[in-house]
């Protein structure tokens, strides 16, 4: 049995101010408490401090940040330090002083990401270039590691030339620039052209004040476009116009260039404040106007290939450079407005007539109706007045109607000259276009390359006849084929037509005659020279009545005269009854009687 260590206890404790809570210094337990918490660190929530190493388990870590108890930390949290011992000093964030079970939480993890914001943050407001391991590749960019933040690095600030291939980048540590940060979803996104950049602007600002129009300059091609092709010379950027690739047509840069192609081009013109230049490459070429067969004239047929199509016209190259146009009114006689691409497309090869030629303004005109001959050479014999054709309706006016007899000889029928009978108010309601239609030549007026055409006059005139038929006061039967309010067009027999006012449209009963209605009409008035027929069908009722009423007037005058007679005969019957009653008379009568016969006698 061991023996007990016994202390001896202290001489001059003073337990009286022990009991009362003050020291032999006079100090209170309150004042001794207080003076131990101001020996600890002063800190709070959500704050970064660092802190000392005090234990290193194979789970935790023990932390002594200054407070009145340790933190335990997982070992995991610092996987990122496999040197850390005992001692070592490292930063915490301050999750919590006082968890509900009193505990103090600390986070070595959370610290980092902290201290990596303020410092990514810091790099953005002071334009800091930093450094970043590039971890992978991703869709439009690569990720980089930036003080432990993965930060995104687009394809187009990677480098200032056109990237092809990103896996290059990958496991590679770079400098770059925080060019954005989105504080809300914690993003970062960095640039490392924009170091090559800040580089190359001193480079731009020398080379471009070295340069000169016409002045030929080696460069690689860095990019190709639709519309060019992009020349690096050494640190600055140039641009080759698809115009200026080639003299002839180019309808892509690739026919004529290949990216990282090594070529010359000489300077067109540059702009010092843009810093935009622009190169040409044909101007190195002699131009093919140049080498132009000296011989060829207006008037001589040569070949080409179409090269571009439009509304007006079309561009046939003769030979690499040089281009025609084929105006489309070269394109055929016809005069009828129509499209170039009606007659040729993009890829034909054809044979043209050179119309003009300025070899030095470098502009040529060809034509390919001139292949044909001008149908308007012979056009009396051809088309002489009288003759008669099938025409094609092209179109239609108010007065008339065009047609085409054959390519490049057109004709106009007056609305006149469609029908003898029919009253024609347009002319699509004789015929439709693109039908055809059989004319007569009336004029010709070559100048102006028109012929005028009728088509009733491919029948004798109807009107001749229509005089002994349709005479004033004889009757036939129509039909109201159409109504109007000055009256009614009434189609007659043999399809003549006539018109009727709207007095002359009512019918017996009273009523009007109506559309489609079959009735009797009479002819009021004739005149052949204007073709027209005056009609009436009242007239025909007021006729009858009239007659009646004649008949019934001459009636009534012969049965008066029937009377009259019948009264003298029957006073000549009874006269001689009434002299035999009148002696005086008698008697008288016998004595002049036989006074005459005496003188008679004497005689």
């Amino acid at each position: 049995m061991s023996e007990l260590n016994v202390q001896t206890p202290i001489e001059d404790f003073d337990w009286d101010a022990y009991e009362k809570g003050t020291t032999a210094g006079s100090k209170t337990r309150e004042e001794v408490e207080k003076t131990y918490d101001e020996t600890l660190k002063t800190a709070k929530d959500n704050e970064v401090v660092t802190g000392t190493v005090k234990s290193i388990s194979k789970r935790e870590v023990r932390v002594d940040i200054g407070m009145k108890s340790d933190a335990i930390i997982p070992v995991s949290e610092f996987r990122y330090n496999p040197d850390l011992k005992e001692g070592d000093e490292v930063e915490v964030f301050i999750e919590t002083l006082e968890d509900k079970n009193g505990q103090l939480r600390l986070s070595h993890k959370k610290a980092c990401q902290t201290r990596s914001w303020d410092r990514v943050n810091q790099a953005l407001e002071n334009d800091e270039i930093i450094k970043g391991y590039v971890k992978s590749r991703t869709k439009g960019g690569m990720i980089v590691d930036v003080f432990g933040i993965e930060a995104f690095l687009p394809g187009s600030q990677i480098d200032v030339r056109p990237i092809r291939d990103y896996d290059v980048f990958v496991d590679k540590t770079m400098e770059f620039k925080v060019v954005k940060i989105n504080q809300e979803y914690k993003n970062v996104v960095v640039s490392h052209k924009a170091l090559i950049e800040a580089e190359l602007e001193a480079q731009k600002k020398e080379i471009i004040s070295k340069l000169e129009k016409g002045q030929v300059l080696e460069g690689k091609v860095k990019n190709i476009t639709n519309y060019g092709v992009f020349i690096d010379l050494g640190g600055v950027d140039g641009l080759v116009h698809i115009t200026d690739l080639s003299w002839g047509r180019v309808s892509d840069p690739h026919e004529v260039v290949k990216l990282d192609q090594d070529i010359k081009v000489v300077i067109l013109d540059f702009d010092d404040e843009k810093k935009r230049i622009a190169l040409g490459l044909k101007q190195l070429m002699p131009h093919p106007w140049d080498n132009l067969d000296s011989n060829l004239k207006v008037g001589d047929h040569i070949k080409g290939k179409v090269v571009v199509m439009a509304d007006y016209g079309a561009f046939v190259e003769v030979q690499p450079g040089v281009e025609g146009l084929i105006h489309v009114s070269e394109m055929s006689w016809s005069q009828h407005l129509r499209s170039a691409q009606d007659f040729l497309k993009v890829g034909d090869e054809i044979e043209a007539v050179i119309l003009t030629l300025d070899r030095e303004d470098r502009k040529m005109s060809l034509g390919i109706k001139q292949l044909k001959n001008d149908p308007w050479e012979n056009i009396e014999t051809k088309y002489a007045i009288g003759s008669r054709h099938t025409a094609k309706v092209r179109n239609f006016t108010n007065f008339g109607v065009f047609v085409e007899i054959e390519e490049g000889v057109d004709g106009l029928i007056h609305i006149s000259d469609l029908s003898w009978t029919k009253k024609v108010k347009h002319p699509s309601e004789f015929t439709s276009v693109g039908s055809e239609i059989e004319v007569q030549v009336l004029e010709i007026d070559k100048d102006n390359r028109r012929l005028s055409l009728g088509h009733k006059q491919l029948e004798s005139n109807p009107w001749e006849e229509f005089e002994g038929r349709f005479t004033v006061g004889s009757i036939h039967e129509g039909t109201v084929s159409e109504v109007m309010d000055k009256g009614a067009v009434i189609t007659l027999e043999g399809g003549v037509e006539g018109f009727a006012t709207p007095k002359h449209l009512v019918k017996e009963d009273g009523s009007q005659a109506k559309l489609g209605e079959k009735l009797n009409f009479k002819v009021i008035e004739f005149n052949k020279d204007s073709k027209r027929i005056i009609l009436s069908h009242s007239r025909i009722a007021e006729d009858a009545t009239r007659a009646a009423q004649r008949a019934e007037r001459n009636a009534n005058r012969a049965e008066r005269a029937e009377r009259n007679s019948r009264r003298q005969e029957e006073e000549r019957v009874e006269a001689p009854a009434i002299e035999k009653t009148t002696l005086g008379d008698l008697g008288a009568l016998q004595a002049l009687k036989e006074q005459l016969a005496k003188a008679e006698k004497k005689g």
